[in-house]
């Protein structure tokens, strides 16, 4: 579906480059994609909830420090 739209020229070059793409469309396309994906990401991680490890501070603190 065509579309007019204008686009600051400085954030269209950012994100151009910020996402790794070529042209307007691919970059704007991009952009949305991401958008949709991040919302969507957030929306799981707030429907699962929680989930209790049974670590104590040291335990995680250690698990971290082996990566």
């Amino acid at each position: 579906m065509r579309r007019t739209v204008v686009v600051d020229d400085d954030l269209l070059e950012e994100a151009r480059k910020v996402l790794g793409t070529k042209g307007i469309r691919e970059t704007i396309e991009t952009g949305l994609r991401e958008a949709v994906r991040k919302r969507r990401l957030e929306e799981l991680r707030r429907s699962l909830g929680k989930v209790e490890l049974g670590l104590t501070t040291k335990e995680l603190a250690r698990l971290r420090d082996e990566r």
